[in-house]
């Protein structure tokens, strides 16, 4: 049995591990209000730009120039994969999933014949594929997560998607990401940026969605060329941005949850082990009184 020492000196502790554990989540909760918000503020722009595109993906296919980043290079052979990711732990298993996913996505292709590269976005990722497939990535973006996430970290992984791509090197590019639900579901999810897919989701409530036969038609004003040559591009940033948002709050409010169940782990140890000190604290008082009593019956 563990000493008062040894219990009062477990018990400090733990409550030191509480305050730590209750103040990360009040900062995730501060930061979660501001990554939502953000999130869900892209959400409509992203959505409406993917719809529009891919309207005009399936309106234009087959036709022959297409640009690479609306149709693709019209092979399925090289798929690379951007699992997205914290920098950081200590969030439950909102990095896990990702990881989860992008391993069954990569022996799924593996399986069907297709090379496959990987792109890790956060440390986390980076870390874990390094052990797991480390002879597939061939980048990686870190550093940013925990922060307000900038549009250039999106920017600058679009042009490197779209580098690779205009290089041959690839021929389908799908993101993996947490998409967020709320505080405490978060979904991982794939999304293919190139070549560009359909959006499911109707415009409007009740409306069907578009089919190649009933696509939008687009008149293009200069030329076509000019729009989609900066259409595309930007696409392809605002995609991966809203992918960016979405992990920002995502890891938020996974960290407030784990900190959050910490904390109550933390304080029902807290009440076991004083039981267990109250215990064994009666029980030397205890023995105590009987050596005193005993001593002065021998007297």
């Amino acid at each position: 049995m563990a000493s008062l020492k040894e219990l009062r000196a477990r018990i400090g502790s733990i409550k030191s591990t509480r305050k730590i554990t209750s103040a990360m989540k009040m900062v995730a909760a501060a930061k979660l209000r501001r990554a939502q918000a953000s999130a869900e503020a892209a959400r409509p722009y992203a959505a409406a730009m993917r719809r529009m595109l891919g309207e005009l993906a399936a309106a234009t296919k087959g036709e022959e120039g297409a640009p690479r980043l609306l149709a693709g290079t019209g092979q399925d052979k090289v798929h690379l994969l951007i699992p997205i990711t914290s920098d950081r732990g200590l969030c439950g298993g909102f990095n896990s999933n990702v990881h989860r996913l992008t391993l069954q996505t990569i022996k799924k292709l593996q399986a069907e014949g297709k090379t496959v590269k990987l792109l890790p976005v956060g440390r986390r990722a980076l870390n874990f594929f390094n052990r797991e497939h480390a002879d597939l990535i061939v980048d990686k973006v870190i550093g940013f997560s925990g922060k307000e996430v900038p549009f250039s970290v999106a920017s600058d992984l679009g042009d490197k998607v779209n580098a690779l791509l205009e290089s041959g090197e690839i021929d389908v590019c799908t993101l993996v990401f947490n998409k967020f639900q709320n505080a405490m579901t978060q979904t991982p999810a794939c999304l293919q940026l190139v070549p560009m897919v359909m959006d499911d989701t109707p415009a409007k409530a009740g409306a069907v969605a578009a089919t190649a036969e009933d696509a939008a038609q687009y008149e293009f004003e200069p030329d076509e060329a000019t729009l989609l040559a900066m259409l595309l591009p930007r696409n392809l940033q605002v995609q991966i941005y809203a992918s960016l948002l979405e992990t920002a709050a995502g890891e938020n409010g996974a960290r407030m949850t784990a900190m959050d169940n910490a904390t109550r782990n933390a304080g029902r140890t807290i009440d076991s082990l004083s039981k267990v000190y109250n215990r064994t604290r009666q029980t030397n008082i205890t023995n105590e009184l009987i050596e005193i009593i005993s001593g002065a019956q021998a007297v």
